[in-house]
Formats: C-alpha cells, structure tokens, sequence
C-alpha cells in the first residue's frame, strides 16, 4: 500500500492486540493471587473459626405432640411428634470489645479478632414459651434449657454463664435442629421463664473470628455497643449503627433495635436460616431469597488498601493506559512530522503493561502506595529515557514523561475513589479528547495520509556539441 497512514493504523493495530494480550494475562496473574489469598483466607478460618454471628440467648424447651392419621391402608393411627418452643428475651444488650490479631499465611495476611462480650439478658415475669402448634395435643415436655447459638464456636476461648447470680456449667452443641451449633445449659426446672420473677442472664465470652462479628436482634430491645482497634470497619447487615466513631485508633459503634423494627423474633421461632452477608462463614445452610433469612447485623474488619482489589482494578484500565499513551506519541509524530516505528510503540507499551505486572509483585512486600509509587516513578524515567531518543530530543522526551506521569496519577486518584470514580474518568477523557482535538485543528489529514511519493525522474539533459571555432 502506498497510503502511509493506512499502513501506520494497521500495524498500530496489530501492536495493540499484542498488548492487548499481554495484559489479559497480566489479569490473569492477578486473579491467581486473589485465588490464593482468598485460599490463604480459608485456611486460617480452617485452623481458628469462620465469621462469627451470635444469637440470643434463648430458653428452649423440647416437646413431643400427637398426630393422628391413616395408614397406607386407611386404618387410623397416632404417633408422637417432637417440636421446640421458645422464651426470647425481653432485653438483650451486649458490651462488645474486639482486638484484632491478624494472620499470616505466606504472603497474605487475614484479619483475625479475639472479642470480649458482656451479654446480658432479661426474661420478664409470665415470658410464655413460644411454638405451641395448634389444634394438637401436647404429650410431653422436657425442661427447659438456656440456648446460645454461634456460627462457629470452635473460637470459643472462654466462656462463664450466670443466672440469676448463680453460675451453671455449659455444654457444646445446642440440641436445636436448625441451629445445632452453639452453647447449652442442662435441663433448668425452675428457671422457665413462666415464673412469677424476672430471669436475668449474664455470658461473660471471649471468641475468636475472622473479618466479620455480627448479631441477631432476637430480644424485645437491642443494644449493642462495640468497640475495636481496628480504623477501618464495614458496617453492614439490615441494621447501621445508631451512632459511631472512627479514629486512626479504633472505632466506637452502637446500635438500638427495637422488636417492632426487625422480623429477627418470628424468623428464629419459625427456623428460618442465617444468610451469609460477608464472607468465610460456613455455618449453617443459607437462604438464596432475603425474605428467609436471620436478620441480623454488624460489621466486617476490611482492609481499605487491598493490594489485590486495587490492582484488579488498576488492570482493568491497562488497555485505555495505553491507547492514551499511543495519542500521546502520535501526537508528537503528526506535529513535529516524525517518524516512530511500529516496534517502537511495542517497546512503548510493553513498559506499560510491565508496570502492572510490577505493582501486584511489589505490594504483596511494601503495600499498595509504595508498590504504585516505584512502579510508576521507574516506568516514567524509562518511558522519558526513551522517549527522548525516539522524538528525536530530550526537551521533546520531559514533556512526554510529564504526560506519562499525569496519567499514572490519575490512575492512582481513580483507584481510591469509589463514588465518584466513573464521573471523574469521564472529565478525564474528555479533556485528553479537547487537548488532541485543538492541538490538531489545523492538522491536514489528507496531506498526512499521502506518504512520501518518489521523486520525479527527469531526461537527462542531452548537450548538443559546441561548434568548432575556425582557426
């Protein structure tokens, strides 16, 4: 083709694809290492506890009914059928403390808490046990015994009940059918929760958990109060804190949750199952529609700086990264009228695309700033090194390396922003669009495309033969 600008748009292209490639597998590493940190994560949860969600606690009593019906041959029969019913507590409160002692698996480091918790809770007088079914006969029924449910109790380090000022020994498991992990007193006699006083209950517990501590209102009134040494909390569930305070130190968060604000009550009463609203709980069986679920609420313990989401992120704008890179040569190419070859902007590119492959290798030693700062800094001294060889001189390579280091630093704005990430973007290419279309206003494109065209060839210029002079 004779069309130098054809030529120059189909090997940009094929330059393009080559990078486009590159960086697909440079994703590709990226989400190996989420693949592994995420594996690292469940190790840790395999080797201490899983998230952590409290319930209760509860007053639980089983009972067995008769049923009456017909056989396959129609003759009637009875048998005994075994049900639960339940005394929720008319107030429930918990003083909650979390430190946090974070683990390491290799490279990847999992936040883990150890909780302090006071939890006190309050039957009142003529608490009637709830669960009865209708229309059936109750046979028989057992004492009643103190429930405290856990989504993981392997990270129970230690726990002491009272009731009513008196301490009563605790046993593993719940004995409950949906519910069956936790803590359980033995059968009370006395304390049913249908007496004429108040039942009061305290659980002083230390457990351990992973990212998330949650809680499920079940009692008539809820208050929680939680603090942590942890600057970064997530609150999430179906309940935000009534108030909170976060400082580089901690966080101070409290809730207030009334029975009529929250469907926590009849849910449990009715076995409903507990959803999984953050992550590595793996507890009980979840409900894939929100209307069955526990509700509940609390928080995770994130890190706000993650290495591999940012990079993840930072990846998915390699492709734009460097087709601004590519405008920003063939600018230099158009106005000055130079020539850049088309390994030249491969050689280009690649440095763009080794900057990614850079910054998730370096954060996984020196975190995320760091890691983007050298990333940058060395991938900008190159690219300006370079440049200035290419574009011919070195006052035409700085104002490149400039440009480069513009748009690095606006990848990192756009990083860690999250509401306004997609607004910001946007101004930014319509200004890199504005800049390139006024600086080429007055560039003739058909005149460009032209190419260089071979010199005319001219008939030699024949000298006819000077004529003798006479002597």
């Amino acid at each position: 083709m004779k069309n130098r600008l054809v030529q120059k748009a189909l090997s940009l292209a094929i330059t393009m694809a080559l990078l486009l490639v590159a960086l697909v597998m440079i994703s590709d590493v990226v989400r190996d290492r989420i693949y592994n940190r995420d594996r690292a994560v469940q190790s840790v949860v395999n080797s201490t506890a899983g998230s952590q969600t409290l319930f209760g606690p509860v007053l639980a009593q089983r009972c067995t009914r008769e049923v009456s019906g017909k056989d396959s041959e129609g003759r009637v029969e009875t048998r005994l059928v075994s049900f639960q019913r339940y005394a929720l507590p008319d107030e429930l409160s918990h003083q909650t403390r979390a430190e946090m002692q974070p683990r390491a698996r290799g490279l990847y480091q999992v936040n883990t808490f150890l909780m302090h918790d006071k939890l006190v809770a309050r039957f009142a007088p003529g608490n009637q046990l709830q669960g009865k079914p209708e229309g059936s006969a109750v046979r028989h029924c057992d004492a009643p015994r103190l429930v405290l449910p856990l989504s993981d109790p392997r990270g129970i380090r230690s726990a002491t009940l009272q009731v009513d000022g008196k301490t009563l020994p605790l046993e593993p498991g719940t004995g409950h059918g949906v519910y069956t992990r936790g803590l359980q007193t033995k059968p009370m006699a006395a304390a049913s929760g249908n007496d004429s006083h108040a039942m009061e209950v305290v659980l002083l517990l230390q457990l351990m958990g992973t990212e998330r501590l949650a809680f499920v209102p079940l009692g008539g009134t809820n208050q929680v109060s939680m603090q942590a040494d942890w600057p970064h909390p997530s609150f999430g569930g179906n309940f935000l804190p009534l108030s909170r305070e976060i400082n580089d130190q901690g966080f101070d968060a409290s809730w207030s949750i009334p029975a009529l604000a929250s469907s926590a009550r009849q849910a449990f009463v009715q076995e409903r199952s507990l959803c999984s609203l953050g992550t590595a709980d793996t507890t009980y069986p979840y409900a894939t529609e929100e209307s069955q679920c526990l509700e509940q609420f609390g928080t995770s313990f994130i890190d706000p700086v993650n290495p591999y989401s940012l990079s993840d992120r930072a990846t998915k704008y390699g492709l734009l990264f460097v087709v601004l890179t590519f405008v920003a040569v063939a600018m230099f190419e158009v106005l000055k009228k130079l020539r850049v070859h088309p390994v030249q902007y491969l050689l280009v590119g690649s440095a763009l695309c080794i900057f990614f492959l850079l910054l998730i290798s370096l954060s996984e030693h020196l975190g995320f700033t760091q890691a983007y700062a050298i990333g940058a800094g060395a991938c900008v001294l190159l690219l300006g090194y370079y440049a200035s060889h290419i574009l011919g001189s070195l006052r035409r390579g700085l104002p490149f390396a400039a440009l480069i280091a513009v748009m690095y630093g606006l990848l990192f704005v756009l990083l860690q922003l999250e509401q306004t990430a997609l607004a910001v973007g946007s101004l930014a290419l319509f200004a890199v669009l504005a800049i390139v279309m006024v600086a080429t206003r007055k560039v003739d494109w058909y005149a460009f495309g032209k190419g260089d065209t071979p010199e005319p060839t001219h008939a030699p210029k024949t000298f006819a033969p000077r004529p003798q002079e006479n002597a």
